[in-house]
């Protein structure tokens, strides 16, 4: 997958993605050159996913403000 690809990709496409590459590695049953190319876009997808959820945690710092400090605090997911 090119990165040009990836970049226009939603993240929740990338890691949908992702989910499905390492599942089928896990599987097995591949020639190498193919798990190797799909071991290569995961990876690829990953600095993506990674960097993009690195973005968003950014932007929610910026946006915690106590006192008019900036301040970072923990997301707290699923509630």
């Amino acid at each position: 997958m090119t990165e040009e690809k990836t970049e226009d990709m939603p993240f929740e496409e990338a890691l949908e993605k992702l989910e499905k590459i390492v599942h089928k590695l896990e599987e097995g049953g591949f020639a190498l050159e193919e798990s190797l190319g799909m071991f290569e876009e995961g990876i690829s997808l990953s600095k993506y996913c990674y960097r993009k959820l690195n973005e968003a945690e950014q932007k929610v710092e910026k946006l915690v403000e106590k006192e008019g400090i900036t301040t970072t605090e923990p997301l707290e997911l699923g509630k």
